[in-house]
């Protein structure tokens, strides 16, 4: 039977919150000491039939579009044939919104495999939503595998409302929630019952992952639904986004003022001014862990040693590449140390100094997307009241708008929108998951460090937060930084690993994932190639990935390329 959904009611939050390889191996123990419940592996099944499903699946406020058959080949991730499979789409909860007129309605798909594992996988998206992804369920940089390909049924939804909208959906107050957090717990009854439908009996196991937003979802879900998933992968989390892209905005705002070129934000800190601090965090940093390998694992350590002001050349003339002005130091170091208001209280977060700070992801996320995503979202889809849309200018509200009155319109409500926009996209009960560790299930998150939209500092804080409420929260929830890594993906790293498997065998067999490994992704490989790898790092360089606060350390002997040199301590 369906399990009822968990129902719980947001609480208004204050700005203060700020503050507060070719084969990729999981090396686990081989047993687990969680006091938790001990759930039980899923058991299998095979597809009942596929092309009729549009005829039989029924549930309540759902049309189910198409139903056909997939053929094994049709559908390839990273070079790989699919196994045959079912696709079935349809729409929930069609509407036409009272405030704009438009059309509304949660859009999905759902892939199942005829030989099925027994195990769902939510796969949340990212960005503003707005598409039905292809649902294979892929995660952890280019992808060697992923869910569908495993054996799990997967579900893809748009989260309730066409990405031709762009961020004006937010004007209709249900699309607002239905994106923050209640499209989740629409789709996931109504997976299930499709499921019964299509193989004669429920998941056993039900698991949810995403990055980015996706990664919010996923945190948002342990924290709502953590009675409907057993495990939750959350990649690169923007657990606190409306705070996060009023950061950006703030950025940017102080990257203009630096910029030598009007209209063009990457002037302020160009390429070569960004290569030039990269290397001397790495001068800095690189060794902390016992290897020189162009990596900072020690990523605490480093920010302790590292000092923008002493250890970066300062102009005594114009910029040429080779220094910083001391008014871009002034800036720049404000910014790392998280972006205020007028008033001096910060907006979300410190960011912490990389070696991934010279990539072209990195610079889009800092130079471009304050405008063109970050402003439109803040303005229509989180501000109480929002923007107007017919006078509005993306460029003019990113450079010029009042920092403090979108910090205050987050978090403002009215008739309209009765729950305000930081409160709908942030998880309730920050930083306290008591139902999903009561009921054994499991959580793993992963943050890139040099990620520049989403600290991988507000995850460490959230975690500490959680250890801090729950004791030794390793028993259930796992952190692990990924070094050199920009947003979900890319930058000077070993971005490619598999944690699904990771997570299955820790929520089903009780064995602890004390490391995940991580491969670069170099010339040949098949999930694609990372064009951010440094040119003398091996194609398939390997580094373990370790639960926070542990960090990889080099055992002072043995390839320094391999990840079997390298021990989480």
């Amino acid at each position: 039977m369906d399990r009822q959904i968990q129902k719980t009611r947001s609480r208004p939050l204050a700005v203060a919150l700020a503050t507060a390889v070719p084969a990729l191996l999981l090396a686990a123990c081989g047993g687990s000491s969680d006091s938790v419940a001990q759930l039980a592996e899923a058991r299998p099944a095979s597809l009942l039939s596929c092309t009729d499903l549009a005829g039989k699946i029924s549930f309540p406020n759902t049309r189910i579009t198409g139903a056909e058959t997939v053929a094994a080949g049709a559908l390839t991730v990273a070079g790989k044939p699919v196994a045959e499979h079912c696709r079935v789409t349809g729409r929930m909860h069609e509407r036409v919104g009272p405030v704009d007129g438009q059309s509304y309605a949660i859009g999905f798909e759902m892939r199942m495999p005829r030989d099925w594992n027994g195990r769902f996988f939510y796969q949340a998206n990212g960005g503003l939503d707005g598409v039905v992804s292809t649902a294979v369920g892929a995660l952890g940089g280019g992808p060697l595998t992923h869910a569908l390909q495993m054996g799990f049924a997967v579900l893809s939804s748009d989260a309730g409302h066409a990405g031709s909208l762009g961020p004006l959906f937010g004007l209709d107050p249900q699309a607002r929630l239905d994106y923050g957090y209640q499209a989740v717990g629409k789709l996931t009854p109504m997976a299930r019952s499709a499921l019964q439908t299509a193989y004669g009996k429920a998941p056993d196991r039900s698991y949810l992952g995403g990055c980015s937003n996706g990664g919010r979802h996923a945190m948002v879900a342990a924290a709502r639904y953590a009675d409907q998933y057993d495990g939750i992968i959350a990649g690169n989390p923007g657990t606190r986004l409306p705070l996060a892209a009023i950061a950006n905005i703030a950025g940017a705002q102080g990257y203009a003022k630096l910029a030598t070129t009007a209209g063009d934000l990457g002037t302020g800190f160009t390429q070569a001014e960004r290569r030039l601090v990269s290397q001397a965090v790495l001068g800095k940093c690189d060794a902390l862990d016992g290897a020189t390998d162009g990596m900072v694992q020690a990523g605490a350590a480093c920010q302790a040693a590292f000092d923008l002001a002493r250890d970066v050349p300062t102009c005594s003339g114009a910029r040429d590449g080779t220094c910083l002005s001391a008014e871009q130091k002034t800036t720049i170091a404000g910014l790392f140390k998280g972006a205020t208001g007028s008033s001096g209280n910060r907006i979300y977060q410190t960011f912490p100094y990389d070696a991934g700070l010279d990539t072209a992801g990195w610079a889009s996320w800092k130079f471009s997307n304050p405008i063109s995503r970050d402003a439109g979202a803040v303005a229509f889809i989180w501000q109480t009241p929002p923007e107007s849309a017919a006078s509005f200018n993306d460029a003019q509200f990113a450079l010029n708008g009042s920092i403090d009155s979108m910090l205050a319109r987050i978090q403002a409500t009215n008739a309209t929108y009765a729950e305000s926009g930081l409160s709908l996209m942030m998880p309730p009960n920050y930083g306290q998951l008591p139902a999903l560790r009561g009921r054994g299930g499991k959580l793993m998150v992963y943050h890139g460090t040099a990620d520049p939209i989403f600290s991988s500092e507000d995850t460490v804080q959230w975690y500490e937060q959680l250890r801090r409420n729950h004791g030794d929260a390793s028993d259930f929830a796992r952190l692990y930084l990924v070094p050199g890594m920009n947003h979900c993906s890319g930058g000077p790293a070993t971005e490619q690993f598999d944690m699904l498997s990771a997570l299955v065998a820790w929520v089903e067999k009780g064995q602890a994932p004390d490391r995940v490994i991580a491969s670069a992704r170099g010339a040949g490989n098949a999930g694609g190639v990372n064009a951010d790898l440094p040119a003398n790092w091996s194609a398939t360089r390997t580094r373990p990935l370790c639960p926070y606060p542990q960090t990889a350390r080099y055992n002072g002997s043995g390839d320094i390329e391999s990840a079997a040199s390298f021990s989480c301590r």
